[in-house]
């Protein structure tokens, strides 16, 4: 699993990439259980972090989970699941 990293500005206390990424994981494993097949793509747009589970191997059919997280509160706003 690979995971690609992009930042914007920083604002006041909020959750780091790592936390985003533990919250997003928690869920994601509960429904995918294995992640091994999907790299990880992570950026933070203006106050929410975006989190996105995409297939590693082009020729593999379906897709993975996608999330945006409150940067300040760590809830989930948006979830959304490709199987």
């Amino acid at each position: 699993m690979s995971v690609a990293i992009t930042t914007n500005s920083a604002t006041a206390r909020s959750i780091t990439c790592d936390e985003a990424l533990a919250i997003a994981r928690k869920d994601a494993e509960t429904a995918y259980r294995d992640l091994s097949a999907f790299r990880i793509i992570i950026e933070r747009r203006a106050d929410r972090w975006h989190v996105d589970y995409e297939l590693s191997d082009v020729y593999f059919k379906g897709g993975g989970p996608h999330y945006i997280i409150d940067a300040t509160t760590g809830a989930i706003v948006s979830k959304r699941y490709e199987q």
